[in-house]
């Protein structure tokens, strides 16, 4: 109670901003059912509105709340369709501001005036969002870039929203049984990472730097270059790329650009990004993509880039290939490995997974169909993806939902076989990388000094306990011999590869 009152005041104006807000919108259901105010709980579901006034608060709330919503739109093992169609929705867009305004930030990153540290700026602004606008210069050496500039006063304010969301998952957490399912803590560590990467523009830079080079033998996908010598905490300069977004067929044919061979350049990113490279787009809708001449990708706005471990790109690839090869019993160990805080049937898994594996198991793999699917049966049974999954899954899903828009018919299945020799390669070298390899070397090298006392302790033991002659007894002495000979030729092994 004590730490309710400490936050409240210290944010007093932004919580009564808040409060404000969600009262225009109507969302005091909501947050009875949240078990936060007063009221039926049961009437919320009978709102049919309500998924989109709940977006509607979000957009008026700002950035904070549009990150929070962009975040439960890749929940869909959480939401049902209404909620997260609703959220998809959710853009950052925002006013534009007078140059005027910008222009202490900007100087005092660059250290100089814009008109100096460039050949050309334009004060108009190209485009605006809530946490930045963007304008277009050209450097001395007659490069064109674009300049993102960060509003003044966002750092603060979304810190505030930040204590506040922390502090209200709390609470949600530990008096709502309902809202237990969510995580909310969890989802707000997950807002709280995001929020703090992107409101420092240096690790949008960093992305893209990192993704550059993971993508630099494939010529066909363009990242902006970073410059690094006008850039700050406050400020990104980057290449201007112009190009046409990926929204439809016909445009692209329009200006000479192939949307076939688009989409199996699109499919052969997403999959090397996920399952290859570790590092991907968190975020490619069409907004962020630029088609070029050639039949090139442009990658745009990188503040939200997911990470794969090996594990999961392992964990990953197992689910979609026993989902296509038919193996109902892998798929369903592998979403029994996925689920969080829950302990579900592992009859009732292997049932769903059953149903996968008939719908989706053969014939192309529309990744949109199988999800539709896929999602309502993890609510269903009280499966919980973790938080990197699900952003993997929601970003494989906006890729093909593009892909999907500019190439009727686009099956996945086609890329996967394609991509299937560098995903194998992939599992091969990373077994192989050195330090496995010296970490394999020391494992036998611990095993080497050990086993002479193991070998010493088990002749004793035969000393003392002689096997007797039977049948069951000769065959264990001879599995002993035989796992002294193999311990000896693992540990010469280990010696040969040193």
């Amino acid at each position: 109670m004590l730490k309710t009152i400490i936050v409240a005041a210290r944010d007093r104006e932004r919580l009564a901003e808040i409060t404000a807000i969600t009262t225009r919108f109507g969302l005091d259901m909501l947050l009875a059912r949240l078990g936060l105010a007063k009221g039926d709980r049961a009437q919320a579901d009978s709102v049919p509105d309500l998924p989109r006034r709940t977006r509607q608060a979000l957009e008026a709330l700002g950035p904070t709340y549009v990150k929070l919503g962009q975040i439960l739109a890749t929940r869909q093992d959480l939401l049902p369709e209404p909620w997260i169609a609703e959220f998809e929705k959710l853009h950052s867009a925002a006013p534009t501001l007078p140059f005027e305004t910008l222009r202490p930030r900007l100087e005092e990153a660059l250290g100089e005036p814009p008109e100096t540290a460039f050949a050309s700026f334009d004060p108009q602004p190209l485009a605006a969002a809530s946490m930045a606008q963007v304008h277009r210069a050209t450097l001395h050496d007659g490069r064109q870039v674009v300049v993102k500039i960060r509003r003044p006063g966002i750092r603060q304010r979304m810190q505030a929203d930040l204590r506040l969301i922390t502090h209200l998952a709390g609470i949600v957490e530990a008096g709502s049984k309902e809202a237990r399912r969510f995580q909310p803590q969890a989802l707000v560590q997950q807002l709280l990472d995001t929020v703090l990467e992107e409101l420092d523009f240096t690790n949008e830079g960093r992305n893209a730097d990192r993704l550059r080079e993971d993508l630099a033998t494939n010529r066909a996908i363009v990242v902006p270059a970073i410059h690094w010598r006008y850039c700050a905490e406050t400020v990104l300069v980057m290449d201007y790329v112009e190009g046409v977004p990926p929204r439809d067929g016909d445009t692209l044919r329009a200006v000479g650009i192939d949307p076939a061979a688009i989409a199996d350049l699109g499919a052969a990113l997403v999959l090397d990004m996920v399952l290859v490279n570790g590092r991907f787009h968190g975020d490619p809708h069409p907004g962020n993509l630029l088609c070029l001449p050639g039949n090139r990708l442009a990658l745009l706005d990188l503040g939200l880039i997911g990470h794969v471990s090996a594990r999961r790109q392992q964990e990953f690839l197992t689910f979609i290939l026993s989902l296509r090869s038919g193996d109902a019993q892998t798929l369903a160990d592998t979403l029994i490995a996925w689920s969080q805080g829950s302990t579900p049937s592992r009859e009732r898994v292997l049932t769903a997974a059953d149903f996968l594996v008939a719908r989706h198991g053969s014939g192309p793999l529309i990744l949109g169909r199988m999800v539709a699917d896929f999602f309502p049966l993890l609510r269903k049974e009280g499966l919980v993806l973790p938080p990197d999954l699900a952003l993997i899954f929601k970003a494989l899903i906006t890729m093909d939902g593009v892909l999907s828009a500019i190439q009727p018919g686009f099956d996945l299945s086609d890329a996967l076989q394609k991509a299937r020799g560098r995903l194998v390669m992939n599992r091969v070298t990373a077994a192989h990388a050195p330090d496995k390899a010296v970490a394999l070397l020391l494992e036998l090298s611990r095993i080497a000094d050990d086993a002479p006392r193991l070998l010493r302790a088990l002749t004793r033991k035969l000393e003392e306990n002689p096997p007797s002659q039977s049948h069951a007894n000769t065959n264990g002495a001879r599995w002993i011999a035989a796992a002294i000979l193999l311990a000896g030729a693992l540990i010469a092994g280990a010696l040969v590869l040193a």
